[in-house]
């Protein structure tokens, strides 16, 4: 049997950033577990890679803030370079509940020092070439958003903790979790049993399964969401294959949200980059591309960026969205002694990894993380919450 202090289970970001929290603050004897080849493969590798400040819920925004900060000098910091663009985030308003809502919401974030602007929408159509503003009676544009690698921020956490001694084991499946009492002792894989005094349950969608094996119900659930690659217009590309020569998308990365739809879009090198929520979609582990999806976001899409009416498609992936009731994600101790949970993001964990790493590295070491750690209890689901409400 092998002996670590801290066993993690999920080799995505959020597992990748608790192992280099660790390692920074000496704990070394640390094992991380991904079942697939590579780590990454799961949610982290399948998303849109946007990282935002602009959230709901003040917690999310702090969130936000130190990670960002870290995006911003990760080579520095951590040893890797990777590809963050901070270009900004366009949200496009055009129900008047979602107008006051975000008010509020911006008066938050500025209250925090987050510069974010106001617009109607002849600035937004402007901040986005090529975009139909139709219908739109405001937006908000925060230029310290941006768009992000994922595959580079996990990697280049897992790196620098390898490097200070964190053992990562990959195609290693969890089988269960022992427990002791009030208290969890041991992790069993398809390769052997690791005791352990503290695990991490960092398994993303997968998270509520390794909860059920140590008896601690985590409610999250995973939910598919489709993205899509759209090929530039043959006629001019981006640059002047809209109307008249003009414009067909930005030129940047600005990431565009239609927050009434949930329809997004963003530049993504030669390609345009696309998706939307599907609300007919139910809960569930299937990966597989449902093309029926993209005939449900067409009209919308169309609407809003009218280069995407006739458009190519080069290729679509669908990924999973690990959903708690609140939106909100659960980071901390979970029900007993030595078992932790940071999972449960909702569709916004991989822009607060560097964070939520952070903070749950420090609570696992005994140490203050200087976080409110309230919104994120496992414990709050058994009253109401105030959730995440822009959840894209």
């Amino acid at each position: 049997m092998t002996t670590a202090d801290v066993v993690i289970i999920g080799g995505g970001c959020m597992g990748a950033s608790t192992a280099y929290h660790l390692a920074r603050l000496g704990i070394t004897n640390v094992v991380l577990l991904e079942r697939e080849t590579a780590l990454g493969t799961g949610s982290t590798g399948r998303n849109a890679g946007g990282v935002r400040h602009q959230f709901s819920h003040e917690g999310n925004v702090r969130l936000s803030m130190e990670s960002i900060r870290l995006f911003a000098h990760f080579e520095d910091a951590v040893g890797s370079p990777i590809d963050f663009h901070p270009d900004g985030y366009l949200f496009l308003l055009s129900a008047p509940r979602h107008v006051e809502a975000f008010r509020a919401a911006v008066a938050m974030q500025r209250r925090l020092g987050i510069e974010v602007e106001w617009l109607d929408a002849e600035e937004a159509a402007r901040r986005a070439p090529g975009l139909d503003a139709g219908g739109v009676v405001a937006a908000t544009f925060c230029a310290r958003d941006g768009i992000c690698d994922p595959n580079g921020v996990t990697m280049g956490f897992a790196q620098a903790a390898r490097r200070l001694g964190v053992e990562i084991r990959l195609e290693t499946t969890v089988t269960g979790v022992r427990t002791s009492g009030d208290r969890v002792t041991a992790v069993e894989t398809d390769r052997g049993v690791i005791s352990a005094g503290a695990v991490v349950n960092a398994a993303g969608p997968w998270a509520a399964s390794v909860g059920r094996m140590a008896g601690v119900p985590i409610p999250i659930e995973p939910l598919r969401r489709h993205i899509f690659l759209a090929q530039p217009p043959v006629n001019g590309g981006w640059e002047r294959g809209g109307p008249h020569g003009a414009p067909a998308a930005p030129a940047d990365r600005v990431m565009v949200i239609d927050f009434d739809s949930s329809f997004y879009f963003h530049r993504e090198g030669a390609h345009l980059l696309f998706g939307m929520g599907d609300p007919e979609e139910r809960p569930g582990f299937d990966t597989r591309v449902n093309w029926d999806v993209l005939e449900k976001i067409a009209s919308v899409a169309a609407r809003r960026l009218p280069a995407l009416a006739d458009l190519a498609i080069a290729s679509a992936w669908a990924g999973l969205y690990e959903m708690t009731p609140d939106a909100m994600p659960v980071i901390g101790p979970a029900g007993l002694d030595g078992l932790h949970v940071i999972a449960g993001f909702s569709g916004h964990g991989f822009q607060h990894a560097p964070a939520a790493g952070r903070i749950a590295a420090d609570v696992i070491a005994g140490r203050d993380p200087h976080f409110d750690l309230t919104p994120y209890r496992l414990d709050r689901f058994a009253g109401a919450t105030a959730g995440e409400a822009n959840v894209v």
